[in-house]
Parts: C-alpha cells; sequence; structure tokens
C-alpha cells in the first residue's frame, strides 16, 4: 500500500516528481513487498509527502470501523496538522515548494468525490483580493429633485455625485419624466415579450426612426442595452462574412471584445488609436478579404477620441467597413447630439439639421455601423445600432441577442425619444457641461493635481496605485460628502488606477470648488504624486510626459459661444436649469401622435425640478 501511494503522490515533491515511473518502483520495492522501503520511510519524514502517505494509511485502518464523516475529519485534522510554514517544514530544501503546493492542494480539495463549489468560488474571489481588483459597490441613490446630489444608504446622508454617466442630467429632465408618465398609465409596465412575440409596438418603432434620422442612416434598430447591441452585431455580422477579419482597438470595450469573440471571426488588435500600426496589419490581409474595423469614438477611461477619419480613409484604401461605438459620445457632440463623427462636420450639419439625409462625404456619412446607448446622456436605458437598411435586417433577422430578448418597456422608449428630440433641438446641456469639464481641470492643474490629458468630457485623476485609488474614493464619500468611484485593473492598466470624474451642466461653482479642494485634501492625506512627481519618473498614462502637446479639445471656443458671449452660464449654488421652451416644443410634435392630443400641453405645464 506504501508503495503504491508514494509513486501516486510522488508527483507533489519537487525532488522525486522528476524521478522516472521505473525509478521509483525500483527504489520503493528495496526491502521487499512486506517491509517498509528505506525511500518510503525517508518520505514518511518530508512535509510534503509525509502527511498525504499517513492519511492514506490511517484512512484506510479505521475504514471498517469508521463512517465516511469520521474518515472526512480524519483527513480534515491531518491537513490541519501539516503547516509547510512551521519550523519543521522550514528544516526542508523544498520548503518552498511545499508550501506552494499545499496551498494549491488545498484549493483543489473535492469532499466525497463531489468538486468542492465553495472553495472554488472563495478561491476565485481571493484572487481578486490579491491583485486588489475585487469590486466594491457604494449605495448611492441619486435624487431626482436634487440631481446631482444622491443620498447613502442613510436615507438623511446627502452627497453630491460627480461620476455618472447621466452626462447632461436628462434622467430628471421633466419632458423626459412627463413622457415616461403618460406612457406608463396608457401602456403598462412591460413590452409583453420579444419584438416578435409580443409584437413591434409603434413606439419602438418610432424610436429608431429618430435614432435612424439623428445619424442620418437608413435604419436603427433598439436592444436592452449597448452591450448587448455592440455583442449582437460584431457577432452577427463577423459570423456571416466570408473569412472575416476583425481590427480592434487595444482599449476597445468589453462588449466589443465579447462580440468578436462570439463572432469566430479571426481578431486584430491594433495599438490604441496608431494609425500606422492599423494599417501595416490592414496590408497583411488580402484587399478582397471582408474585413470590420471595430472602434470608439471616445474612451471612457482616458477621454482619449479615436482618429476617426483617418480610420475611414484606410477602411477605404483597404476594402474594410466601419464600426464606430459612439457611446460616450452620443447627445454630447455635434449640432444635433449624434456624437464625434457628426462634430468633425459640424458647420455642414448645423446648416442642415431640419434634414434627416447624410451630408456626402462627411465623416459620419462614411462610417458604416454606428452604434450608441440611451442610458448615458440621454438618462435613460438601453442601446442601438444605425446603418444601411439591409445591413440592420441582417442583424435583426439573425441576432440572438435581439431576437430572444424581451423588448425595452415603452415608458423607457417613448422617455428616450423625448430626451433625443429634446437635445436635436438645445445644445445648452452639452456646452454647459463642457464649460464645467473646462473648469474643473483648470481648477485641478492649478493645484498641481495629475489628469491624464484628453480632448473630451471626461477627467481622469491619475492616482498610479489600486489600494490608494479606493482609498481616496472612500476618503471623498467618507469625509467629503463626495461620490466618485475608483477605477481599477482590468478596465485600466496596473499602475494607472485614477478616479473618474464627469462633470455635468447641473453642477454649480460652489459644487466645483468643493470638489477641487477635497481632491486636493485627499492628495495631501495620502500623499499621492502630484504631476511634478509624475515628471520626475518619466510620465504615465500622458501625465508628467516630456514635451507633450496638450490636445486640442473637441468643442471649439467659437461652438462654445465663448467667441460672442453666447455660452450658457454656470449655475450658482441653489439655482435650477433651464429647460428650453423650443425644444419642449420639438418634444412634444414628435411625440403628440403616439400619446394623444393633449400630450403637448401635458409637457408644458410641467415645472423644471
Amino acid at each position: 500500500m506504501q508503495v503504491t501511494s508514494l509513486l501516486r503522490y510522488s508527483g507533489v515533491c519537487p525532488f522525486l516528481g522528476h524521478s522516472t515511473a521505473n525509478s521509483l518502483r525500483t527504489l520503493a520495492s528495496t526491502g521487499g513487498s512486506n517491509t517498509v522501503s528505506s525511500l518510503t520511510a525517508k518520505a514518511m519524514t518530508c512535509p510534503m509527502m509525509g502527511p498525504k502517505l499517513a492519511s492514506i494509511s490511517t484512512a484506510r485502518a479505521y475504514a471498517s470501523v469508521a463512517g465516511s464523516k469520521e474518515v472526512e475529519e480524519m483527513h480534515k485534522q491531518k491537513n490541519v496538522q501539516f503547516n509547510p510554514a512551521s519550523a519543521e517544514a522550514a528544516k526542508c530544501p523544498h520548503a518552498k515548494a511545499a508550501q506552494e503546493v499545499a496551498a494549491k492542494a488545498k484549493k483543489d480539495v473535492h469532499a466525497a468525490g463531489a468538486f468542492d463549489y465553495q472553495n472554488f468560488y472563495e478561491s476565485e474571489l481571493e484572487k481578486k483580493h490579491k491583485d486588489k481588483s475585487y469590486r466594491y459597490f457604494n449605495n448611492i441613490n441619486r435624487l431626482a429633485a436634487k440631481f446631482t446630489v444622491a443620498h447613502t444608504a442613510e436615507v438623511k446622508d446627502e452627497v453630491d455625485v460627480w461620476c455618472a454617466n447621466d452626462y447632461l442630467g436628462m434622467s430628471k429632465n421633466p419632458v423626459v419624466l412627463g413622457t415616461m408618465k403618460r406612457t406608463l398609465d396608457r401602456y403598462g409596465a412591460g413590452a409583453g415579450g420579444t419584438r416578435n412575440i409580443a409584437g413591434n409596438g409603434a413606439l419602438h418603432l418610432s424610436l429608431e426612426d429618430e435614432l435612424a434620422s439623428l445619424h442620418r442612416k437608413q435604419a436603427a434598430l433598439v436592444f436592452s442595452s449597448c452591450y448587448v447591441a455592440n455583442d449582437a452585431c460584431l457577432a452577427t455580422i463577423g459570423s456571416k462574412l466570408p473569412g472575416c477579419v476583425i481590427f480592434s482597438d487595444a482599449s476597445n470595450h468589453a462588449s466589443m471584445i465579447q462580440g468578436i469573440r462570439h463572432s469566430n471571426a479571426k481578431k486584430v488588435i491594433f495599438k490604441h488609436n496608431d494609425i500606422a500600426d492599423l494599417e501595416a496589419k490592414l496590408q497583411m490581409v488580402p484587399k478582397e478579404t471582408p474585413k470590420i474595423i471595430a472602434f470608439e469614438s471616445v474612451y471612457s477611461m482616458c477621454g482619449s477620441v479615436a482618429p476617426i477619419e483617418a480610420i475611414c480613409d484606410l477602411a477605404d484604401k483597404y476594402g474594410a467597413i466601419t464600426f464606430l461605438d459612439e457611446v460616450h459620445a452620443v447627445g454630447m457632440y455635434g449640432p444635433n447630439g449624434a456624437g464625434v463623427a457628426e462634430h468633425l462636420d459640424y458647420e455642414p450639419h448645423l446648416a442642415t439639421r431640419l434634414s434627416s439625409d447624410p451630408v456626402k462625404g462627411s465623416v459620419m456619412d462614411r462610417i458604416d455601423i454606428i452604434t450608441g446607448t440611451l442610458g448615458k446622456a440621454y438618462g435613460v436605458v438601453g442601446g442601438y445600432i444605425a446603418g444601411s437598411s439591409d445591413l440592420v435586417d441582417v442583424v435583426r433577422s439573425y441576432a440572438p441577442g435581439f431576437i430572444f430578448t424581451t423588448s425595452l418597456p415603452p415608458a423607457i422608449v417613448a422617455g428616450a425619444q423625448a430626451s433625443i428630440a429634446y437635445q436635436r433641438e438645445y445644445q445648452g446641456d452639452r456646452r454647459l457641461q463642457q464649460l464645467n469639464t473646462r473648469e474643473v481641470k483648470r481648477q485641478l492643474k492649478g493645484l498641481d493635481i495629475p489628469v491624464v490629458p484628453n480632448p473630451s468630457h471626461i477627467i481622469p485623476v491619475l492616482v498610479g496605485d489600486a489600494a490608494l485609488a479606493k482609498e481616496a474614493s472612500d476618503m471623498l464619500l467618507s469625509k467629503h460628502k463626495i461620490y466618485v468611484q475608483s477605477i481599477n485593473y482590468p478596465t485600466v492598466a496596473v499602475g494607472e488606477e485614477r478616479l473618474r470624474i464627469t462633470p455635468t451642466p447641473g453642477h454649480s461653482s460652489e459644487q466645483i470648488a468643493h470638489l477641487v479642494s477635497s481632491i486636493d485634501s485627499v492628495f495631501n492625506k495620502l500623499d499621492l504624486k502630484r504631476i511634478r512627481d509624475w515628471e520626475a519618473v518619466g510620465g504615465r498614462a500622458g501625465v508628467g510626459a516630456k514635451n507633450a502637446v496638450p490636445p486640442e479639445n473637441i468643442w471649439s471656443d467659437k461652438q462654445l459661444g465663448l467667441d460672442d458671449g453666447s455660452a450658457p452660464t454656470r449655475l450658482a449654488g441653489g439655482a435650477k436649469g433651464v429647460v428650453r421652451d423650443e425644444a419642449v416644443e420639438v418634444a412634444q410634435k414628435r411625440l403628440t401622435h403616439l400619446l394623444g392630443a393633449d400630450a403637448g400641453p401635458a409637457l408644458a405645464s410641467i415645472s423644471y425640478l
């Protein structure tokens, strides 16, 4: 028995594991079959193999008189007694290896022949804790009547919210809320099922017409989220195109990565926003091979913006189609809020903003597939794709993520269309959001607080350490009543952990001053690196980089109204936002035929929250 066990478990020993099976049998057999070999005797004293051999011997000896529970308990006791970190184990030349193997063995324990699921869960979670990537979620409850204010688990404990993706505060816009309330009363809480079972509701079709018009495309399709939209679209088109190769930016969102994986198409990753690297990789694939270049306009964790026009040029040159995720840009850029692709041809789109026809040759016209969300700047929930009629129909006809998912509730759909219609008419919210972003960046820079440079509305404050980023976030919340979530690996690279700040048009001058002074206090308290400290070590994530050229903002001074004095004014403490009458009228007209003739007066009677 001992010989057999010795052979079976020799693999756990860093010394015996290198011996062949025949060699071990010869050594283990010395002394006869009924005696303990010298090697076996020696193995019994090893901190790694000894407990294993002893436990088996004892278990077999007592198996006839002890039940399975007693044997299991005996095994547990043996495992507890064996401690590779003990003084005795430390004498072994293979102590380190023994400790590592023992730790692994503990994780791989099986109970009564069944897999130890609970131990597996604990092991996986422990990995997250050890590398500081475990995610903690704060109890934050945004108040419609007060947003940008929320309360924590304690209703009376109110905090300023500085990290929401409700970029324009549309979740509390009276046009949106009024529309949703009326729709809820008329059509109920749910859609009743999938689109093919519950039917194509007029509200869903109307929203898709609105989205197609917004992006000046032939068609659009609404999904339960943009994660699902990205996954479904890339998986479907990538799998249907024969031999398709998908070129993906290294910083693409997880939803796009998942869609590419589900397509089973060949994936080629190019360096983030690196046109030269993309072209070098496109050159390696024959022009006649179907290709998709998948990328984002605004990358949410660093605020960088893609070279969209240059990517379109490469797509034309090498026979690719373009897939542009405008999730963090819709509502935020362009005269209609269609995103960065629209903003790049600002004046032509402004001049034709009442038209749904494409501006021929414009950047937005050159994009084949645009995806976006209804859950950020538009303040509700859902996602969509927009493109040619046939492309959208292929996704509608083949994508499981669309076919087999319950449709968005009517109230959500109507609220989303009201939000889009309002923002297409009124630029004041996104202009003021940009002005607030500029002001926060300016004040932080004045205090030498490191902000990852970018031309967009995102403010990533570099910390550079996961534990410190979490501690800074906790301190802002507990000490200063400010909610800013820390961003750690795998969302960002190790060593580039940060606080991600997103101003809204609803943040007042007083709130901005409080935010900046609080961050400064936390940086002092935790002795976090300032810009000068990052410069001393050669820079990180663009902060403190030598001879770096500051990026040019997407919104120009002229577009923001700074040149002619038409720029919106920042709110003072206690002041309320403004709802533009003409924007309300547009939303009313868009929705009257769906919600009834009295929709206009009902919406107009709603006061600003």
